[in-house]
């Protein structure tokens, strides 16, 4: 199993999001749960728990299905993390969650690794509550963005329909500059020599292994 204590979720970017949410559902024979919006960013989603083995404790790992909020209406330059421009169904990039989010930044910068500012949203679920959190920047790749949940419960812990997490591994045209900038990160990763930055995420589900992959 290839899976860093530290993530947070995967994020499956889909140019529609009710087409995504039932594509998704096709091929894993389980359905997300509508999330949210997510107000002035452009996106909003849906979710499924990840169940990771070997872990313990509350859940703390999902699976996020994320794609322009029709109500929103925003183009695609402003559509956060990039999502805007997805054309197809993808692994797009994942977040990781450190123990200390703002002295992971200072030592990531030190090591010359820019992860940008620091920003708060938040969101509203659909049942009223409110989701608070801080997060660096995100627009796609192996790179993957930091989150800190601040005093919100995390949201794997909702009642959530759940698929398995096997696998986790990605790709990179220097794979030894990969490994060393997800080490900054806290996220460490199996990297592969390939032709472009690319992941990929192996689920258990109940329609057997399914294979999530970067477009």
């Amino acid at each position: 199993m290839t899976v860093p204590a530290t993530l947070d979720h995967l994020l499956w970017a889909v140019p529609d999001l009710a087409t995504g949410v039932a594509h998704l559902a096709e091929l894993t024979g389980v359905e997300a749960v509508r999330g949210g919006s997510h107000p002035g960013l452009g996106t909003a989603n849906h979710l499924l728990t990840l169940d990771v083995p070997g872990t313990t404790g509350p859940r703390r790992t999902y699976l996020e299905v994320i794609g322009p909020d029709p109500e929103q209406d925003l183009p695609a330059d402003r559509v956060g993390l990039g999502v805007g421009h997805v054309r197809e169904p993808s692994l797009h990039t994942w977040a990781v969650r450190p123990n200390d989010l703002d002295r992971t930044v200072r030592e990531a910068a030190a090591a010359g690794v820019d992860v940008g500012e620091v920003r708060a949203t938040e969101r509203t679920t659909p049942d009223g509550r409110l989701l608070r959190w801080r997060m660096t920047p995100g627009t796609g790749g192996i790179r993957p963005f930091l989150i800190d949940w601040r005093d919100t419960p995390h949201p794997a812990q909702a009642d959530l329909p759940a698929v398995t997490l096997l696998e986790l591994a990605a790709e990179a045209p220097d794979p030894a500059a990969a490994t060393r900038m997800l080490a900054v990160l806290g996220a460490p990763l199996p990297v592969t020599a390939g032709p472009r930055a690319a992941l990929r995420a192996v689920l258990q589900t109940p329609r057997g292994r399914v294979v999530l992959a970067t477009g």
